[in-house]
């Protein structure tokens, strides 16, 4: 084997991108010596977005104060290209899975209101142009919470003002736009989106996604008729119809508020990448391309990092091995187009275990070794 190339996403909570990369490429190298090892740090749209954003864009660092998933302040950052125009953006920073305990998780509480503010920010130091990688949310409250710190507010046939969280989905009736709104119709949205369901229904943010940010399933029926809710006021108010687009349902319906309400361009997270690096040139003449993430399942194959890659590759006839965590639907993956996919732990290891980052690395690099050194045995 000549050359391997690892572009593997993050394992959230464990691993960035670059470290579950520098672990494969030791197994890599223990059992293919002189190969060319290609590492990628790569993201989504999600964890990890803003860091390989800011390397491409030269960007500086800009720090904050903005609210949580829970409304609590704490310290977070965005960045900002060298020419003061774009905006990057990782929603997973201030909004993020991570940022919320597992007891404390529930989508009908938790708001999207710190991302509003960093927004918000950026705009008012000069900004007009934005990239946002809106993956790893804990958020499933439409992007409201988002569009109330810039400045809308949200009322319910009462003419009550709405509170933040997934809840007040279903009560709203009416929307005001503020002040702000002639200076948002100059700045243009990026939205790079980790996977693309539609707002609401089977396939959609809540139904599919709410369940791992805390929802039960009482929960989720009365998020998913929040979202319709939503889709109809965004029609009622903007003319705009996201009921069935493509994206729309990310971030528990972040995609939908930034297409409806801002006028938003979203793209593939992935794809959006892709471009920016040259990701196609980067893989040419390779023997074998290894991605994954934190846990592959069905879920993979809506546009996560270990799909877009699949897809790239295949133009090349470049075979794809994923890793991960945790695997589900293994078969239905690699009838997919994967030529196999692996579970860097076995069925009797303890979830805690499995975070601790130090387990993760040794059993990324014996994982990769393992498939490697079978290849050479082929």
């Amino acid at each position: 084997m000549n050359k391997v190339v690892l572009a593997i996403d993050s394992f959230k909570g464990c691993l960035s991108s670059a470290e579950v990369e520098q672990a494969a490429a030791l197994g890599v190298k223990r059992a293919f010596s002189e190969c060319k090892v290609l590492k990628i740090p790569i993201a989504d749209g999600g964890e990890g977005m803003l860091n390989i954003l800011m390397d491409t864009f030269k960007a500086q660092r800009m720090s904050l104060r903005a609210h949580d998933p829970l409304m609590r302040l704490i310290d977070t950052e965005y960045g900002i290209s060298n020419d003061g125009v774009t905006a990057l953006i990782e929603m997973a920073k201030i909004s993020g899975l991570p940022l919320v305990s597992l007891d404390k998780r529930n989508p009908m509480l938790t708001t999207s209101y710190g991302m509003g503010e960093i927004i918000f920010d950026a705009i008012n130091r000069g900004c007009r142009r934005f990239i946002i990688g809106i993956g790893g949310s804990a958020t499933n409250d439409g992007g409201l919470g988002m569009l109330q710190a810039l400045g809308f507010r949200f009322f319910d046939k009462d003419n009550k003002i709405l509170g933040v969280g997934g809840q007040v989905m279903r009560k709203v009736d009416r929307v005001e736009i503020g002040d702000i709104l002639s200076l948002i119709k100059k700045v243009h949205f990026i939205i790079a989106c980790d996977v693309n369901n539609p707002l609401f229904g089977e396939k959609g943010a809540a139904f599919v996604f709410a369940a791992q940010k805390g929802a039960t399933t009482d929960m989720i029926v009365d998020l998913d008729k929040g979202l319709r809710n939503l889709s109809d006021v965004i029609f009622r108010f903007t003319g705009r119809d996201v009921s069935n687009c493509s994206g729309a349902g990310a971030a528990g319906g972040m995609g939908a508020a930034f297409m409806g309400f801002l006028n938003a361009e979203l793209q593939p997270g992935i794809e959006f990448l892709f471009d920016k690096i040259s990701f196609d040139k980067l893989i040419e003449g390779a023997d074998l391309i290894i991605t994954g993430e934190g846990r592959i399942d069905k879920q993979t194959l809506m546009g996560k990092v270990p799909w877009g890659i699949l897809k790239r590759a295949e133009r090349q006839h470049i075979p794809v091995i994923a890793i991960s965590g945790s695997v589900n639907d293994r078969e239905l993956l690699k009838k997919s187009g994967f030529n196999d996919v692996f579970s860097i732990n076995s069925s009797t290891v303890s979830l805690a275990q499995a975070m601790i980052p130090e387990y993760a690395f040794q059993q990324v690099e014996q994982t990769v070794f393992a498939i490697c050194h079978r290849k050479a045995n082929l």
